[in-house]
């Protein structure tokens, strides 16, 4: 009697957390043409994907860092939150020397830049699937002269804010004001000027003014989309 072939693995499922449709698309094309990988649901924005997580119980979620309402750090939180073992990669267009240290102090297992290529990708999805950390070389020397003591002095004013300070600082290069940022980040405007003081005093900035200036152009040069302004 010829033995029955050996049933296949079963995919492990990633959900997607991206507010561009484009990106997940072809994410969705890239990891259906893998053997070992399936989509098991996406998400545009936090509300969407703390639902659409419980919903599908994915193995990985792959997320942007940067998400309209509420930033990729406080989703991973919140994920982590309600499902501490929940694997999660955060995938941007945002350098990587000063947001992948974030990520990782928020949970997440690995970092990558938008812009590698498909063979980049799914190695970072396979490896974060393991458990490990998935960091790019360059990110993990930097990340290792940090803990040494050998921290680069480029943009490290910056890098000193704190993950709420970033989010309000990059909402303020996107032209938003105190009360409107106090409306999408759920705080009190109190609180954002706590906040902005905090910012102008570790930026060395003289007033609102040198603010708005230094998160404009700073935003812009990240490559931040105006579309996110709305």
């Amino acid at each position: 009697m010829a033995k029955s072939a050996p049933k296949p693995k079963p995919r492990k499922k990633i959900f997607l957390v991206d507010d561009h449709p484009l990106f997940r698309e072809g994410l969705v094309a890239m990891i259906g043409r893998t053997p070992d990988l399936a989509v098991c649901g996406e998400a545009q924005n936090a509300r969407q994907a703390l639902a659409g997580v419980e919903q599908n119980n994915p193995d990985l979620v792959l997320l942007d860092v940067s998400l309209p309402g509420r930033s990729g750090l406080e989703l991973t939180k919140d994920l982590l939150a309600i499902q501490p073992k929940l694997l999660i990669l955060v995938v941007s267009m945002h350098d990587e020397t000063l947001f992948a240290e974030r990520v990782l102090r928020a949970g997440a297992h690995g970092y990558i830049m938008k812009q590698e290529g498909p063979d980049k990708m799914l190695e970072a999805i396979r490896q974060a699937l393991t458990g490990q950390i998935y960091l790019s070389p360059k990110t993990a020397s930097h990340m290792l002269k940090a803990f040494s003591g050998q921290r680069a002095k480029t943009g490290s004013a910056i890098s000193e804010l704190s993950d709420r300070e970033l989010e309000i600082f990059q909402l303020i290069g996107r032209g938003k004001d105190t009360h409107a940022i106090a409306a999408q980040l759920n705080i009190s405007p109190k609180t954002v000027d706590a906040h902005r003081g905090n910012i102008k005093a570790k930026l060395e900035l003289k007033n609102s003014i040198e603010l708005i200036c230094r998160a404009a152009l700073w935003v812009e040069t990240e490559g931040e989309s105006t579309s996110r302004a709305s």
